[in-house]
C-alpha cells in the first residue's frame, strides 16, 4: 500500500502543466456528469426525506397520544373506583345515623355524608373531563393516522419512481465515479483541493473552463492579450483574476476555436474611363 502511494505521488510529480489540466478538465467532464445525472433525479430525494420525517413525527405523535389517552382512560377507573368507595361510605353514614344517640353525632355523620356526596360529583366531573380529553385525542389519533396511510403512499410512489431513475443511471454513475476517482489519483492533492473549492463556490459546478472569444468560459470576462498567450503557453496554471476559475486554451478542453471573421476585403472600384470627345 506505501509502494503504491509512493508511486502514485511520483507519478502526480512527473506530470507537465499541460497534463495535469488536462487531467483536472477531464475530471471536470465527469463531474458534470454525475451533476447530470443528479439534476435528473430532481428534487426527488428531498421529497423522499422529507415524507419520511413527516412520517417518523405523525408515528411519535399517534404513540404520544395513545399513551395519554391509556392515561386518560387509568385516571378515569381510578375516579370510578373513589365514586364507588364514596357510596360505600354514604350508605355506611345513613346507615350510622339511624342508631345515633345525639345531634351531635347526627350532624357529625351529615356533614360526613354531604363531603361523599360532593366528593362524588367532583369525581364525576374529572370524569366528564377526562372522558372529553379521551374523545378529542382519539379523533386526533384517527385523523393522524388517516394522514400516515396517505404520506405512507406518496411515500411509496416517489420511492418507487426515484427507484426507476436510480436504476436507469446507478451503472452510468457508478462508472462516472470510478473513473473521476481514478484521474484523481493522477492530480497532485493540493492542486485536486484547490479545484474542488472552486467548483464548490461556483454556481453551475465548473472549476476549470476554456477561454471563449478572448473571454472566460466561466464568468464571460474579458481577458487581456499577454494572459491568452500564458493561458495557450500551458506553462502554469492560470486561474481568472475575476471568478477564480482555472482557465484552458480551448485545443486542450477539445473544442475547435471558432474562427473570427475575416474583414471584408475592400472590392476593386472600377476606374472611370475618359474618353476625349
Amino acid at each position: 500500500m506505501a509502494t503504491t502511494t509512493k508511486e502514485a505521488k511520483k507519478n502526480q510529480q512527473d506530470l507537465t502543466v499541460e497534463q495535469k489540466l488536462k487531467a483536472l478538465y477531464q475530471l471536470q467532464t465527469m463531474l458534470s456528469k454525475i451533476d447530470e445525472i443528479k439534476t435528473l433525479r430532481g428534487e426527488l430525494p428531498l421529497e423522499v426525506q422529507d415524507l419520511e420525517d413527516e412520517i417518523a413525527g405523525l408515528n411519535t405523535r399517534i404513540e404520544r397520544l395513545k399513551t395519554e389517552i391509556a392515561e386518560l382512560k387509568t385516571s378515569i377507573a381510578g375516579k370510578k373506583v373513589e365514586i364507588e368507595a364514596a357510596k360505600t361510605s354514604v350508605a355506611k353514614y345513613k346507615e350510622q345515623q339511624d342508631n345515633v344517640r345525639n345531634n351531635r353525632e347526627y350532624d357529625f355523620l351529615s356533614k360526613e355524608i354531604e363531603f361523599q356526596t360532593l366528593e362524588i360529583e367532583l369525581c364525576e366531573k374529572r370524569i366528564r373531563e377526562f372522558t372529553d380529553q379521551q374523545n378529542d385525542k382519539q379523533n386526533e389519533v384517527e385523523k393522524c393516522t388517516e394522514k400516515l396511510e396517505e404520506r405512507s403512499k406518496d411515500l411509496e410512489a416517489k420511492k418507487n419512481e426515484l427507484d426507476e431513475i436510480v436504476a436507469e443511471t446507478k451503472q452510468e454513475e457508478e462508472k462516472l465515479r470510478d473513473k473521476a476517482k481514478e484521474l484523481e489519483t493522477k492530480i497532485e492533492p493540493r492542486l485536486l483541493q484547490s479545484f474542488k473549492r472552486i467548483r464548490k463556490n461556483s454556481r453551475n459546478g465548473l472549476g476549470i473552463v476554456y477561454v471563449q472569444r478572448d473571454a472566460c468560459g466561466g464568468c464571460f470576462n474579458k481577458i487581456p492579450p499577454q494572459r491568452q498567450l500564458d493561458i495557450r503557453s500551458r506553462k502554469k496554471i492560470i486561474v481568472c483574476e475575476y471568478c477564480g476559475r482555472i482557465m484552458i486554451d480551448p485545443e486542450l478542453a477539445g473544442v475547435v476555436a471558432e474562427n473570427k471573421p475575416e474583414a471584408a476585403k475592400d472590392k476593386p472600384t472600377r476606374r472611370r474611363r475618359i474618353t476625349n470627345e
